[in-house]
């Protein structure tokens, strides 16, 4: 008898000690997910920024090269596109069409020194020029909470239970090599 109370009493605090280590891992992937969730949104913050600059910087452009008509609606048509992106994969792609169009403006402004002497443009290109840091950094502290995300859901025992609750891998927020290369300006 004395055996059995011992067993039953065992196996409830094996229960519990199962219970408790679940609860930990499932809340574990629900904080690692929202840090994600909440990455996402301060890059979407940033990202807003610059597509409200894109706007007044192609209009100071566009006074002094007006013949530039190409370079300006690459612009355009780069910003409009990164703002009807809904997935990471589409933002990524749409991101670095705008940053390479963004690129050729900048290179553009070097052909024309009045421009570049343009209060409004240098002010409205610096401004441009933090925002773009502050992407970087939301960038960086995206992929890192994916990859801590990513990382905890992937390896045991939590596999098991974010597969069972449902819990899916996310996406990095990668930029194209050609990118990150310089620009290349010919006259």
């Amino acid at each position: 008898m004395e055996l059995a109370l011992l067993c039953v009493g065992g196996l409830g605090l094996l229960l519990v000690v199962v219970a408790v280590v679940v609860i930990g891992i499932y809340n574990r992937l629900i904080t690692l997910r929202n840090r994600v969730d909440n990455a996402w949104s301060q890059i979407d913050v940033q990202l807003r920024r610059r597509y409200d600059l894109i706007p007044n910087l192609v209009e100071t452009v566009k006074g002094y090269a007006a013949h530039e008509k190409e370079t300006l609606e690459r612009v355009i048509q780069a910003r409009n596109a990164a703002m009807s992106a809904t997935t990471v994969g589409e933002h990524s792609q749409t991101e670095n069409m705008l940053t390479g169009a963004l690129k050729s403006l900048f290179a553009l402004a070097e052909a024309y020194p009045d421009l570049k002497a343009n209060q409004n443009f240098m002010m409205l290109q610096e401004e441009l020029s933090g925002t773009e840091s502050k992407i970087a950094y939301a960038r960086q502290f995206y992929n890192d909470s994916v990859m801590s995300y990513n990382t905890s859901q992937q390896t045991f025992p939590s596999n098991l239970l974010a597969g069972a609750f449902g819990f899916t891998p996310r996406d990095y927020f990668e930029i194209e090599e050609e990118v990150k290369e310089p620009v290349k300006v010919q006259f």
